[in-house]
């Protein structure tokens, strides 16, 4: 018997959280069964949904997920709907949702790498976000955890039995996969791809070779020991003949919130050759990654770790932390480091800037990693979570 099914779309703007809410729907949608679907969200979250089959309802609601209103009126909003289960793509479950529901973990961070607690007003935001967090998963009839790391620490933290975590891989946003050219770049003919970057370099002021990160800046990111190793790196290629210029770009964040990387460049004196982007266009990020040396990823804890398969999509070869989740994101086909050694991650990048036959085989490799997951794939496992949990919802209910 088809189900109805609530699916919250309120982050499908953010980058990570938001590709897998895009890419899920569009997976769901060339699924060829009868379950139908509410899309809830503001209307700017609407706008940002492709076209769909009529099985996909939208159904505007004003607010965030921030907030106290949010936690009855969300849950009441979807309950006129009346879905056989909810599905929140991140752990931010409204503390009143009916269930059943099913919650997607991306990551513990909030748990391992608490922030905001300074101040008294500080420690309380924090305590609210764990306790929502807490309950909201200890309350869900299925969690998806995008990695058996994060299944791991689901397991070990919160004390949630095996039985009721379902590891579920994402997958890279399909615009990775396919030739991209904005229309106003198409008169360029069979260059056009090439001159949208160098139209994009032009914008940004991008004129010599550089490393590349992208995500956030949050401590567990490690982006201060980045600094470090670029320092380092520098003086050793300072007589390079295509090197010496080298620069790295940190794309995704508000440096203004992180003045201990600020002080890491300036410490450094690598003033004139780290740059720091905050949040670009999905068309941008793409160009960035396609013109990098090298993207580097010395990431301390990642619930999954898509933007090193992002790299990887393009075409650029990877240098990624041997932690966490990403050994299951990147397996082979990125130059493993260790993120708290600033020689290692100095080694690594060399290896990759100077050893060209080492340098193609991670690109080689690359493009086959990324092939290993896939958005069908992944929609059809989440479809056996809603189908089981949806299931014994009727048989408890007759």
């Amino acid at each position: 018997m088809p189900l109805r099914i609530a699916l919250d779309i309120r982050h499908i703007r953010d980058y990570g959280i938001g590709s897998y809410i895009r890419n899920l729907i569009a997976a769901l949608d060339r699924r060829s069964d009868d379950h139908a679907y509410i899309l809830a969200g503001r209307r700017q979250d609407l706008h940002e949904l492709p076209p769909l089959s009529p099985r996909f309802a939208r159904a505007e609601f004003p607010r965030s997920d921030a907030g106290l209103a949010n936690q009855a009126t969300f849950p009441w909003f979807l309950r006129r709907f009346r879905p056989d289960l909810s599905h929140i793509p991140l752990n931010s479950v409204a503390l009143l949702l009916e269930k059943p529901y099913v919650v997607t973990v991306h990551d513990m961070s909030s748990l391992l790498f608490p922030q905001d607690r300074a101040s008294r007003v500080g420690a309380l935001r924090h305590r609210y976000r764990l306790f929502r967090f807490r309950r909201g998963l200890l309350r869900a009839n299925r969690i998806i955890a995008v990695s058996q790391a994060t299944q791991r620490d689901l397991e070990s933290l919160l004390g949630i039995p095996p039985d009721r975590i379902r590891q579920i891989y994402g997958a890279v946003d399909t615009r990775y996969l396919e030739a991209f050219v904005p229309a106003d770049a198409r008169a360029a003919g069979p260059h056009a791809a090439e001159f949208h970057r160098r139209r994009l370099q032009e914008r940004y002021q991008i004129h010599h070779p550089y490393l590349l990160y992208a995500g956030t800046i949050r401590p567990q990111k490690n982006i201060p020991k980045l600094i470090e190793a670029f320092a380092v790196l520098r003086a050793e290629l300072a007589g390079h003949p295509a090197l010496s210029e080298l620069r790295l770009l940190v794309i995704g964040d508000a440096i203004s919130k992180y003045p201990d990387v600020r002080r890491a460049v300036v410490n450094a004196r690598l003033e004139p050759y780290v740059r720091f982007f905050g949040f670009v266009s999905a068309d941008a990020l793409r160009a960035f990654y396609e013109g990098a040396q090298a993207f580097v990823f010395p990431s301390l804890y990642e619930g999954f770790g898509l933007p090193p398969l992002e790299a990887m999509a393009v075409g650029t070869p990877v240098v990624a932390s041997n932690l966490s989740s990403l050994p299951e994101a990147v397996g082979d086909a990125a130059e493993p480091v260790n993120p708290e050694n600033v020689f290692d991650i100095v080694r690594g990048i060399r290896e990759v800037l100077l050893n060209t036959s080492h340098r193609e085989l991670l690109i080689q490799r690359g493009y086959a990693q990324v092939r290993r997951f896939h958005w069908d794939r992944t929609a059809a496992e989440v479809m056996a979570v809603y189908e089981e949990v949806g299931q014994k919802r009727r048989q408890s209910s007759h």
